[in-house]
């Protein structure tokens, strides 16, 4: 059985800061990526962010410059650092994580951004 759980969402002003955090437990063979991705309502799934286990990292444009992905191998855990949050960036925000075999989803944390 594996576990993918999320955490660290919540309501901040915009302009505020976040950091999510996805631990990823059980019968997990070797993880090979990371990431997080976000939905908004009436949206599509998109990517955020993804970090490989040499430390490689992708971001989605829209992010930028404001959030940080990172993960400790050790722990089989990423996190997200939220910088400068807009509005826009409310979403649910699910962890993927992907071994050699299979992907696996956690169940979502929500992030609001007031404005």
């Amino acid at each position: 059985q594996v576990q993918v759980v999320e955490s660290g969402g919540g309501l901040v002003q915009a302009g505020g800061s976040l950091r999510l955090s996805c631990v990823a437990s059980g019968n997990i063979f070797r993880i090979t990526v990371m990431g997080w991705y976000r939905q908004a309502p009436g949206k599509q799934r998109e990517l955020v962010a993804t970090i490989t286990s040499g430390g490689s990292t992708n971001y989605a444009d829209s992010v930028k410059g404001r959030f940080t992905i990172s993960r400790d191998n050790a722990k089989n855990t990423v996190y997200l650092q939220m910088n400068s949050l807009k509005p826009e960036d409310t979403a649910v925000y699910y962890c993927n994580t992907i071994t050699t075999r299979t992907g696996y989803w956690g169940q979502g944390t929500q992030v609001t951004v007031s404005s």
